[in-house]
């Protein structure tokens, strides 16, 4: 028996709008109930800063659309007016573990990767370690292929092994279309021959978005949700992923 899983992978763009530039927290919300997912990876979400309200973007959303599991780390922190931000992963299944991996290079902007590790049902007796991984990756290629190797070479560190469940996805700022195949397909992560147009919102040209799974889960259907909301809440498109998780 598998189980069904419906995944959401969206940079929020702290909740501003890519085209009336608007702060909105419910508009994004929205745009997330509408595709109901039970796992969503966020990518620029802020808090603290007066231009968001001082609103903790992690909790609003998850308060306002019931998911009681959630994990946070603060990549960059500006001050008062712009507050900080960073990755989120909110979930409906228990999150039992979590870390950040620090992605940074030297005179970079901060980046990382936020693993959390969730028991996802598979019958009414059972249940399965899925591992969750949510990147948002520099701007050159060159920082993005050094950043990938890094996470790379924290898999084993975390005794993930070949056949774990993975999934790894977020705002891999792949202009190209080129990292999945040269450095994640060798390392056993699968994903559709040609990943989802996401940006810009408007207009999307680049799949700057990704998901990739490896070991024993497997991609059904990945799209790119394109509608008047999502092309107006954030810079990016969601990405949406039909899992199925096998014991």
């Amino acid at each position: 028996m598998s189980t069904t899983l419906r995944l959401m992978s969206f940079n929020i763009h702290k909740c501003v709008g890519g085209l009336d530039r608007r702060y909105d927290s419910l508009r994004t919300a929205r745009v997330i109930a509408e595709c109901d997912p039970a796992i969503v990876l966020l990518q620029e979400v802020a808090q603290e800063g007066s231009w968001y309200r001082n609103e903790k973007q992690v909790d609003v959303l998850g308060e306002k659309l019931g998911f009681p599991h959630r994990a946070y780390f603060v990549n960059v922190r500006f001050g008062p007016r712009r507050g900080a931000y960073g990755n989120a992963i909110l979930s409906k299944h228990p999150i039992v573990a979590a870390a950040n991996i620090d992605l940074t290079l030297p005179n970079r902007k901060c980046r990382s990767v936020l693993h959390a590790e969730l028991r996802v049902p598979i019958d009414a007796k059972s249940s399965r370690t899925l591992h969750v991984f949510n990147l948002h990756l520099g701007l050159s290629e060159r920082e993005r292929r050094m950043q990938l190797r890094r996470f790379l070479d924290y898999l084993p560190t975390a005794r993930i092994r070949a056949r774990s469940a993975i999934v790894v996805a977020g705002d891999f700022n792949d202009v190209w279309g080129s990292l999945g195949t040269t450095l994640l397909e060798p390392a056993g992560f699968r994903g559709p021959k040609r990943q989802a147009r996401t940006f810009p919102a408007c207009a999307p040209m680049r799949a700057l978005d990704v998901l990739l799974v490896r070991g024993g889960i497997h991609i059904t259907s990945l799209k790119a949700i394109r509608n008047k909301l999502t092309r107006q809440a954030s810079d990016h498109l969601p990405l949406i992923a039909q899992l199925e998780l096998r014991p």
